[in-house]
């Protein structure tokens, strides 16, 4: 059946690009999925084109959306004829005051971050099974478990949901699905590039390590997972915070 298959989604940048790049390092073929930035889903297939010996995909979709999911996967499988890693990565954040928060926007975060991860999960899933094998890493937060900030109350929500997701689905697929969360805390993508320099000064001072991750850093923990030095590693929550206080 040829190569591993693995289908990141949210994979145009940020961690997503990052795993992908890493998947391909790892000679795993991968899947694409983007929503809006088509450039850069393009950009990252170049990149990984040019550097590894891989097949690689692009595939719109909404991940919030069924009909989309389901056309995806269908996609990938009659492309590949499997999947055998599925990363759900896909997430969207709308900080404000908690007073000011926008319903809609609200509405978006739990579309995107939790229903999105649900049904990816729901349709990879069944090919999982069919084929009896596979991994699903689905990516929330420190914010779902500690890490509170009540300007992201939303976005923590949704990612605590991540979370839930992670121990239903692990039970749902179990034995032949491992499933997997890893809870990244404070990452060097777009997501934290809106601090000012104060606010990076003082969020590292709670960091045993001193600084932000690097996305190659929490993508390798995935590649990880992915792999069958984690055979025995399921339903399992992950931090990747370079030891954030939790005091």
């Amino acid at each position: 059946m040829g190569k591993v298959v693995a289908l990141i989604t949210g994979a145009s940048r940020g961690i997503g690009k990052a795993i992908a790049l890493e998947f391909a390092r790892a000679g795993v073929d991968v899947v694409l999925n983007y929503h809006k930035h088509a450039m850069l889903a393009e950009k990252v297939k170049d990149e990984i084109l040019n550097k590894y010996d891989v097949e690689v995909m692009c595939i719109k979709a909404d991940v919030s959306i069924e009909e989309e999911v389901e056309s995806m996967v269908n996609q990938v499988v009659d492309h590949f004829g499997k999947i055998d890693i599925l990363v759900n990565n896909a997430g969207v954040c709308y900080d404000s005051l908690f007073m000011d928060k926008s319903i809609r926007h609200f509405q978006r975060i739990l579309e995107v971050n939790v229903i999105g991860t649900y049904l990816c999960s729901k349709y990879v899933g069944r090919v999982m099974l069919d084929r009896k094998n596979g991994k699903i890493i689905n990516i929330s937060s420190t914010n779902a478990i500690d890490t509170y900030y009540p300007e992201s109350c939303d976005y923590d929500a949704s990612k605590a949901g991540v979370i839930s997701l992670t121990h239903n689905t692990a039970r749902e697929f179990a034995p032949y699905v491992l499933v997997n969360c890893i809870c990244p805390g404070w990452v060097k993508t777009d997501m934290s590039e809106g601090l000012s320099l104060e606010q990076i000064e003082e969020e590292k001072k709670k960091i045993l390590l001193n600084r932000f991750a690097e996305a190659e850093e929490v993508a390798k923990v995935v590649v990880f997972l992915a792999s069958s030095k984690a055979s025995y590693i399921n339903d399992s929550i992950i931090r990747v915070d370079g030891g954030r206080f939790r005091s």
